[in-house]
């Protein structure tokens, strides 16, 4: 190539001078055309000082290099530019390197410090371009420094340099397989990143360079399972595919006990984590317990990837989606391949490339799994439009999914298509008509007639091709078929098709007793045509004389011998061969040989019908959606998929150390070195202040977590998920621990300190369980999802330093406190602001002052109902309770509270019959009989908002009178608390992005900047669960609408000095539109 310049010199320019042909585009102009000005023209540009002249120049050159012209020439000029600090030049500097380096290598070897440079460069573009463009230049000298340029940007701080380190692993491993150790190595320490731009890069380069080596997946599985759902499409493809091969060697087959697993599937899947979090001792101890009833139970890892990849089905990407199928399909358990059936055929109404990929795989599923594609059969019928390969595939898959129930639908199907004018699908569908009448019995004679109709169609391969499919059927029943070999016997005049002729006339041979008066005279006829036939027909006339030879030689003796005589100066030599062997077989001579005596039993041997099988039978040992399945041939670095192991490897490889810290042991000692702390200083310290630091300290725990996490080490994100189970179970024995305490000494259980709202649902769960709340336990939401008061009831805290001595006595002995008829005390001398934070989220159902006392917990306080002057000396007011309503979870609880401000007593208090609009309902309270003068009292009702701020309207009725009153509640009141960690958090927001996403940025005011403020303002306006989080300038929270139980999730993000940013994300958008604008105000106010 290097040869062209000095051409276009030597032969002499024919251009003059400033001839304009240089404003053109580069590439142009013919053979012959003059480069040489150009590119000096080129050069000037890219010498002068200015970065447009350069940059022009530079497109020209990479246009040059696209049109496939010779830019070699220019190298030490565009080298120059290398330092040049505009990037968009740096970059077409980089690409042009990239394509000439390894012609020009000694000038790309003078460069190689200028790379090195760029590798330090502050820019991370930059950095990864000068890697990028290093690892292109395949020059083995230079192979040291790109290996420490791969080790160094491995550990760059910028995950798109890392990115690119792992791309140029397997560059350098192609151009120098010695360095795989090396290589290995960094594969390792990239595996360990957490970030999602890497993932895929490094799985890629794992693959390359050391597929074998599944020990450095063992510890990264999990993280890699977790990471999957926010990786590129394309890292997608990468990791499922490794990750099928990865679980083929280390899970038991799940198919190897399918009616057990069948029995209790619900087990398998809910009990993943708790096995998890018991660890492998458990599960071995649990499997040898229980060997004969569940013999197969499967791994928590295993069903770990199975839920993780499921969501990827609604990928936009159809290579992800079928990634996901075909990892289904060789994985998971026969009862839940078919959720990947829906999402194939989605992949159907894509480009016909697409559907071409998917059929194919879909034709093989469908061998195997039938029943998981019989729903959607209709979307396989054929189209006009549709490519002849894609026809040939969807009459495939048509023809596997025939069963009895469906079959005569499929088969009006054949019947329109072998109208088609494309005669490949026409043969195709005539073959397919013979599949069904195989497989389906009932439908054999059916297909049989309809075939033979078709005989006497125009087209010739219509004919040709029913013949021979009509040859196999016939097999089957020979005998009950004499009239429609009489009638093929007929076509031997008319049909040309070699491939129908040869069947035709192997068919009368084979039942020439079923047929004694015509196969002589078709003998008659072929022997007269021999000279002139194709070799398959000249063969089976062969064929055809013998076997009458044998059984009716009268007639036909001297035939055979004239077609064999023919036969023996044919020109093919497998026909004269065949005529040689065929004579001595069946004509007997003094020098015949044994053979000659049992001639009948070789021609006429009952011979098995053939088996019509799908061309896709045996493709399934190549893993699907792979080259190799596709082309049905094993493609050049094809893995294996290897068989599932008999006995399961040991499932602790892929266990992450914990570090010390977070282990149960030493929280649960600190926890009991802090419980003398908590018991003794009641009376004396403030416990508010203890009860604020606890948070703290958890959010120091947390963020000193995520600042080792980060530190680069090699944990995964499962492995948190691990800790915080172990925490949980700690903390859930520690409450257990407590209330056996307890139970000994009552005044101390009343006293003891409640613990954060982030310390999790197991917490709950266990400091719950024993309290004999009826609300609690007929509630089924607070079973399945435990809210704030289930965990704090009975437990009250202890009392503020501002409150009063009296106040204080009141509120630690709440249970004794007196009967209802007395009147609640006004809410803002009752509790101190402090002390209603502490008291959020409380619940004492004992209490007949619990509406009193919440109320300025509760998000809106007390509103008013009924004035008394409207209401004639009745004034009604509400709150919202925030509790569980005991008749329907769906509703909101409220209180309503009553008091009777006239001289008479009023009687009959109750609702009237509302007209409420659609979907929402009212629960009543039960009617109060009497309301003496100066009397209170307390009534519980729940309306059903049916997840709408719409005021709900009804009438309050006495004896004498009625009241139109209205209730409308504030968005915050329609949710209820959800307790979830982290982890689980940030997947769910994963899953609310786009639509469902509403963000608004607002400044905090300085009252505004604690912990304790943000999180009371914020859970003063919406009923959600504090959830637990590694930052301290960032607050998560979550709840579920009580109606549709849809998820609503607000992070409020407060670093300082800037603004702060709330997000919240919710299924209903119009909830989390209003949602946002109460809390901003509530923030700001």
């Amino acid at each position: 190539m290097s040869t062209a310049p000095a051409y276009s010199e030597d032969k002499g320019g024919s251009a003059g001078p400033g001839e304009p042909e240089y404003g053109h585009d580069p590439a142009s102009g013919g053979i012959f055309s003059s480069d040489y000005k150009r590119h000096d023209d080129l050069k000037e540009m890219l010498d002068t000082n200015k970065d447009s002249l350069k940059l022009e120049a530079m497109k020209r050159i990479v246009a040059m290099i696209a049109r496939g012209k010779n830019a070699s020439d220019l190298f030490p000029a565009v080298v120059k530019n290398v330092a040049c600090k505009n990037i968009e030049v740096k970059k077409l500097v980089y690409v042009y390197l990239v394509r000439y380096a390894e012609e020009q290598q000694d000038l790309a070897l003078l460069s190689i410090s200028t790379f090195q440079r760029g590798l330090k460069d502050p820019n991370q573009l930059i950095r990864a371009s000068a890697l990028r463009v290093l690892s292109s230049i395949r020059v083995p000298i230079i192979v040291p420094i790109m290996m420490l340029a791969i080790k160094e940007a491995a550990s760059d701080m910028s995950p798109y340099v890392r990115k690119t380190a792992a791309h140029a692993i397997p560059k350098l491993y192609s151009l120098d397989p010695d360095q795989k150790d090396q290589l290995i190595e960094v594969i390792e320490k990239l595996l360990a990143d957490k970030t999602t731009l890497v993932a895929g890069s490094v799985v890629m380069a794992f693959e390359e360079v050391c597929p074998e080596r599944i020990d450095l997946i063992h510890k990264n599985y999990r993280k890699l399972c977790n990471l999957l759902i926010d990786v590129e499409e394309w890292g997608q493809v990468v990791i499922i595919s490794m990750l099928t091969r990865y679980a083929r060697t280390q899970f038991l087959s799940p198919t190897q006990n399918e009616s057990l697993l069948e029995e209790n599937p619900e087990k398998a899947f809910y009990g993943s984590e708790e096995d998890e979090a018991k660890g492998p001792g458990s599960e071995e101890a649990a499997a040898s317990a229980l060997p004969a009833r569940k013999p197969y139970v499967m791994d928590p890892d295993h069903r770990l990837l199975l839920r993780n990849t499921k969501p990827l089905l609604q990928s936009r990407s159809a290579a992800v989606v079928m990634a996901v199928a075909q990892l289904y399909f060789h994985l998971a358990p026969k009862a839940e391949v078919g959720v990947i059936a829906k999402a194939l055929v989605r992949l159907l109404r894509s480009h016909s490339e697409v559907q071409y990929v998917v059929l194919q795989n879909v034709a093989t599923m469908s061998i195997k799994r039938r029943g998981m594609f019989e729903p959607y059969l209709k979307s396989f019928y054929i189209r006009s439009t549709d490519p002849t390969q894609i026809k040939i595939l969807k009459l495939e898959v048509l023809t596997n999914l025939a069963n009895e129930t469906n079959i005569p639908t499929v088969l009006r199907e054949f019947q329109t298509y072998i109208r088609s004018m494309d005669k490949d699908f026409v043969a195709a569908t005539i073959q397919a008509i013979g599949r069904c009448a195989t497989n389906i019995g009932r439908v054999r004679d059916t297909c049989l007639n309809g075939l033979v109709q078709l005989l006497s169609n125009r087209d010739e391969l219509v004919v040709a091709e029913s013949v021979v499919v009509i040859k196999k059927l016939l097999q089957m029943q020979p005998a009950q078929h004499g009239e429609i070999i009489k009638h093929l016997a007929k076509l031997t005049d008319n049909i040309q098709v070699p491939m129908a002729r040869a069947s035709i006339l192997w068919l009368i041979g084979e039942y020439c007793e079923h047929v004694p008066k015509i196969a002589p005279d078709v003998l008659r006829k072929m022997a007269k045509s021999f000279t002139a036939e194709e070799d398959i027909v000249k063969l089976q006339v062969i064929n055809l004389a013998a076997k009458l030879y044998l059984t009716n030689s009268k007639q036909t003796k001297l035939l055979t011998q004239y077609v064999l005589s023919l036969a023996k100066y044919d020109q093919n030599y497998d026909i004269r061969d065949r005529a040689r062997f065929t004579r001595q077989l069946i004509v007997p001579s003094e020098q015949g040989g044994a053979l000659s005596r049992h001639a009948k039993k070789l021609f006429l041997a009952p011979k098995p019908a053939p088996v019509l099988e799908s061309s896709f039978k045996d493709r399934d040992h190549f893993q699907l959606g792979s080259l190799s399945h596709l082309l049905n041939a094993k493609a050049t670095g094809y893995q294996e998929l290897p068989d599932w192991p008999e006995e399961a490897p040991d499932p602790s490889v892929r266990n992450v150390e914990v570090p010390e810290w977070t282990k149960c042991s030493n929280r649960e000692k600190r926890k009991e070195k802090e419980k003398p702390f908590y018991s003794d200083s009641e009376g004396e310290s403030g416990p508010t202040e203890s009860a604020d630091s606890d948070p703290e300290s958890e959010s120091e725990s947390g963020s000193k977590s995520s600042s080792e996490s980060g530190s680069g080490e090699s944990s995964s994100e499962s492995e948190e998920e691990d800790q915080e189970e172990d925490e949980e179970k700690g903390r859930s024995s520690e409450s257990e621990q407590s209330e056996e305490e307890g139970e000994k000494s009552k005044t101390k259980k009343r006293k003891k300190v409640t613990k954060g709202q982030g310390e999790g649902s197991s917490s709950d769960e266990g400091s719950g369980s024993s309290s004999s709340s009826s609300e609690s336990e007929g509630s089924s939401e607070t079973e399945e999802e435990p809210a704030e008061p289930a965990s704090w009831r009975k437990k009250t805290p202890p009392s503020s330093k501002s409150a009063p001595a009296a106040k204080e006595v009141s509120l630690l002995d709440l249970e004794d406190f007196a009967p209802p008829s007395v009147q609640p005390v006004s809410p803002p001398t009752a509790v101190s602001t402090s002390l209603a934070a502490d008291l959020e989220g409380l619940t004492l159902t004992d209490s007949p002052l619990v509406p009193s006392l919440l109320s300025p917990v509760s998000g809106v306080g007390r509103q008013e109902l009924l004035h008394r002057v409207a209401g004639e000396g009745l004034a009604v007011d509400y709150t919202f309770s925030r509790q569980p309503f005991p008749g329907d979870p769906h509703m909101v609880s409220l209180h309503i509270h009553f008091s009777n401000s006239s001289e008479t007593p009023i009687k009959g208090l109750h609702v009237g019959t509302p007209k409420l609009p659609a979907g929402i309902s009212i629960q009543e309270f039960p009617e109060i009989e009497s309301l003496a003068p100066g009397e209170s009292t307390t009534a519980v009702m729940g309306i059903n908002f049916c997840d709408s701020t719409q005021a709900a309207n009804f009438q309050l009725c006495t004896q004498a009178r009625q009241f139109y009153v209205s209730i409308q509640p504030p968005v915050g009141e329609l949710m209820g608390p959800v307790f979830m960690s982290e982890n689980e958090f940030k997947k769910e927001q994963g899953k609310l992005t786009g639509m469902n996403e509403i963000t608004e940025k607002l400044t905090l005011p300085d009252t505004c900047r604690s912990d304790h403020a943000v999180v009371q303002k914020v859970t003063a306006t919406a009923n959600l669960g504090r959830v637990p989080c590694g930052t301290s300038d960032e607050y998560r929270f979550a709840g579920r609408t009580l109606t549709s139980g849809s998820l609503v999730l607000l992070t409020l993000v407060a670093r300082p000095p800037g603004p702060a940013q709330l997000t919240v994300n919710s299924e209903r958008m119009v909830i989390g539109t209003m949602l946002v604008k109460d809390v901003v105000q509530a923030l700001t106010q």
